[in-house]
This record gives structure tokens, sequence and C-alpha cells, in this order.
């Protein structure tokens, strides 16, 4: 009987310990800053990022590695790396404003 009760206890102890967490409402949650980069560097090119998110090592000698080392560095790339992405993923309805496609002459 006392090691059922203890069982019992245990129990509604872990219970109580591990209540549930909130999620995250973010939906960039999980994803990690190279899969975005990957993504997009596959979707538009470095010229069109570059372009889009004015940056030098979008710009200049462009590889994943020196644009992830520039953009955890720096909050404001970062941000708009991921405004871009969110964009991408259609999770914002129009593109952010200093983001915009190039205009093609005719």
């Amino acid at each position: 009987m006392k090691v059922l009760f203890r069982i019992g206890i245990l129990s509604l102890l872990n219970f109580i310990h591990y209540k549930e967490i909130p999620m995250s409402n973010d939906p960039l949650h999980g994803i990690t800053l190279e899969r975005m980069l990957t993504e997009l560097v596959n979707e538009y090119g470095w010229d069109d990022l570059a372009f889009r998110i004015r940056i030098n090592c979008f710009s200049r000698d462009p590889s994943i590695k020196s644009s992830l080392k520039f953009l955890r560095k720096t909050f404001w790339a970062r941000a708009k790396v991921e405004d871009l992405y969110r964009f991408h993923l259609g999770l914002e309805p129009k593109e952010p404003k200093e983001l915009k496609t190039p205009k093609k002459d005719k």
C-alpha cells in the first residue's frame, strides 16, 4: 500500500513539475538563420538578394559562411533578412518597403 501511495505522489509531483510550456507564436521559431539564408539565396540569387537588402556581404564576394558571420553580429541586418523570409513564406501580405524588387526597363 505504501508503494502505491509513493508512486501516486511521485506521479503527481511529476505532473506539477512538467506542466505545459506555452508554444511560441513566432512563425520563425525553430528555423535557423542558415536555413533562411540558404532558401533566400536559392530563391532570389545573390544579386537580387543584394538589391533587396543593401548589405555588402551580399554584394562583395558573397558566401553563406561570411554572411552568417555578419548577420549574427548585426541585429538590424538579421531583422531585414527575417522580414524578407517571412514575405518569401507568404506570412507577410506585401513586401517590406526597403525590400522592393528591381524594376525592369522596357
